[in-house]
Parts: structure tokens; C-alpha cells; sequence
């Protein structure tokens, strides 16, 4: 909320202190810039709508001048970007050779609760993030593209293929079940998180079927078929074939 103009016999409200930075933003003086960008913009988050958040609101949170800002960003999703890729950074450098042996199931429930540990701090500003793409389209499709994208690290960290088409599909059903696992992560208080591991198990489980159906539909995939012309070609083939062999 914006604070009244102080008086000439009032001394001006000092401005707020800028965010505890995030230490995902590496070290040194870039690293500490782009720290306090990143935990600007998410502080702003949760105190109002990504539509209202505008850069001279972050630059000015962050102790940054526009020009430091510009340097790097263009605009507060471009920030956004850079903090989830941040996340990124953070879970896969946390991985747990322990894991290696278990089923891939398993391995990706301990990725996202990663993830989901990684991103305690931001539990506010994601929750606002969501009821804006909730009234916002346009919103919805840039943070998805976003989610997509991580979501096919998590994959890969969890030792489960990515890549190509069928990779694609699969992080981005990741991505809407992972979505799914957020609407309760953001209202679990418990510092256990037992109701947000309880709904990741749910999705998980749905998604491995779903990822076995997915299995069978993508050896029909278009790359792995022969085209209609080719097919004819192959039936005509068949059938001289045959013709020679019953001497018909």
C-alpha cells in the first residue's frame, strides 16, 4: 500500500529494509546483485499482484539503480525466469547419491520435495503467482513455459529420460501435476509438509500410469510410423509377394 506524502514537520517514513537475500544467486558482487533482484521481486510478490509489481518497485527494494537492473532485465518475468532457474541450480546441486538404486518413482519424489524445500521462502509470492494466472491467460502460458522447462531438469536429475518429443510430453504433464502438488504445498503449515508429500505421492502415482499409457501411445508415434505412402507401398509389396509364392 502506498504511504502518505509525510508533512514538512514530519520526517519521512524510512523505507523498508531490502529482503533477506537468497544465497541461490551465487557470490560475489554479480551474484549478490542478482540475489537481491531475485528476493525483491519475490517479497513484492507477496505483498501484491505480479500485475502491480513494476521494475522501479524492484530496483528500488533491492537498492539497485534502473540502470543496474536494466543491465541484466527487462522486465519482472524476465526476473522470475532467473529465480526459478536459480531453484534449478539449487535442487540439482543437492542431489542424494543414495537415491540412485531406488525405483523412478521414488527418485523424482525426492527431486521435487527438493524443489519444494528450496522454494520455503517464496511459499507467499508463489501463492500470489497463482491466483494471478488464475485471471490472466497470457500469465498462465508464460509460467507454464517456465515450469515445462524445469520440470524437464527434474527429470533428468531423477534419472528419467527428457529429451525429444516424448520428453516434452512428459514435462509438461510434470508441470501440471506438479501445479496440483502447489495448491496444497502453499496452505500446508506443517513444517513435516505430510499433507504436500501425501498429494505428490497421489500425483505421482497417477502420472506413472499416465506415463505408462504414454509408453504404448508413442509406439504409434508419428516418427516411428510409416506414412501412408510408404504403408501402401509396403501392403503392395506384400501382396506380390504373395502372388509369387501361391503362383497366382
Amino acid at each position: 500500500m502506498a504511504r502518505r506524502p509525510a508533512s514538512r514537520n514530519t520526517p519521512a517514513t524510512p523505507p523498508p529494509p531490502p529482503p533477506r537475500p537468497h544465497t541461490r544467486g551465487g557470490s560475489g558482487a554479480g551474484g549478490g546483485a542478482r540475489a537481491r533482484r531475485n528476493g525483491a521481486l519475490m517479497a513484492l510478490l507477496a505483498e501484491k499482484p505480479i500485475e502491480e509489481v513494476s521494475l522501479l518497485d524492484i530496483a528500488t527494494r533491492a537498492n539497485l539503480s534502473l540502470a543496474q537492473l536494466r543491465d541484466a532485465f527487462g522486465s519482472p518475468l524476465a526476473i522470475l525466469a532467473a529465480h526459478v532457474k536459480d531453484i534449478d541450480r539449487a535442487v540439482l546441486a543437492g542431489g542424494d547419491d543414495d537415491m540412485t538404486e531406488e525405483p523412478p518413482r521414488e527418485r523424482l519424489f525426492d527431486v521435487l520435495m527438493r524443489r519444494l524445500e528450496a522454494m520455503d521462502d517464496d511459499k507467499a509470492a508463489i501463492g500470489s503467482l497463482m491466483r494471478s494466472a488464475c485471471r490472466n491467460p497470457g500469465l498462465a502460458l508464460v509460467l507454464n513455459g517456465l515450469a515445462v522447462e524445469s520440470q524437464q531438469w527434474m527429470l533428468t536429475a531423477a534419472g528419467i529420460a527428457a529429451a525429444g518429443p516424448k520428453g516434452m510430453v512428459r514435462a509438461q504433464g510434470l508441470a501440471l501435476l506438479y501445479a496440483r502438488v502447489l495448491r496444497t504445498w502453499v496452505n500446508d503449515d506443517d513444517p513435516g509438509l505430510a499433507r504436500t508429500m501425501a498429494a505428490l505421492d497421489r500425483e505421482l502415482a497417477r502420472g506413472q500410469r499416465w506415463s505408462g499409457f504414454l509408453d504404448d501411445l508413442c509406439t504409434f508415434a508419428p516418427g516411428r510410423c510409416l506414412s501412408r505412402r510408404a504403408r501402401r507401398r509396403a501392403r503392395d509389396d506384400d501382396t506380390g509377394e504373395e502372388a509369387v509364392a501361391t503362383g497366382v
